[in-house]
């Protein structure tokens, strides 16, 4: 378990909450929302100090499969060192209204450790089965079965 610090950015904020006890995450409701070249723009009302070695993840609530609105970026990463209020950004993909109001919830964040990485530069990578087979690559052929398509 980690203890991560929140201050709200005002007053009227509401803070992250796990909705049931089996909820992998915690829900974060929008304080304000600001319509800025088309995008929704929504402040979470709150900010944090997330331990260091570890980040905050941000990702939209499944019920917005069922409209047409997408969270920039899928996910959002906060690092450690992040001071200011979260936000979400949200692009319609379409002509239809927004979907939340201020005090709805409008996303999802958890937290992972982060891992130390280094990297090797050499001169040659191993083969793989894949190799460089791009974006929908697996789909054609069973990388364990090579011989069998699915």
């Amino acid at each position: 378990m980690i203890k991560v610090k929140i201050k709200k950015v005002s007053e009227d904020a509401k803070l992250p909450i796990m909705a049931t006890d089996g909820a992998a995450c915690h829900d974060v409701y929008a304080n304000s929302i600001e319509f800025k070249q088309g995008k929704a723009v929504i402040g979470l009302g709150f900010m944090t100090e997330i331990p260091e070695g570890y980040r905050g993840v941000l990702v939209p609530r499944s019920n917005l499969t069922k409209y047409n609105w997408v969270m920039n970026n899928s996910i959002g990463i906060i690092d450690s060192d992040y001071r200011g209020e979260w936000l979400m950004v949200f692009t319609p993909l379409a002509n239809d209204v927004f979907p939340y109001s201020v005090g709805d919830r409008v996303g999802q964040i958890f937290f992972e450790k982060n891992l130390d990485v280094w990297f090797e530069e050499v001169e040659k990578l191993e083969d793989s089965v894949r190799q460089n087979g791009g974006f929908g690559s697996t789909g054609l052929v069973n990388l364990y079965h090579p011989t069998k398509n699915i």
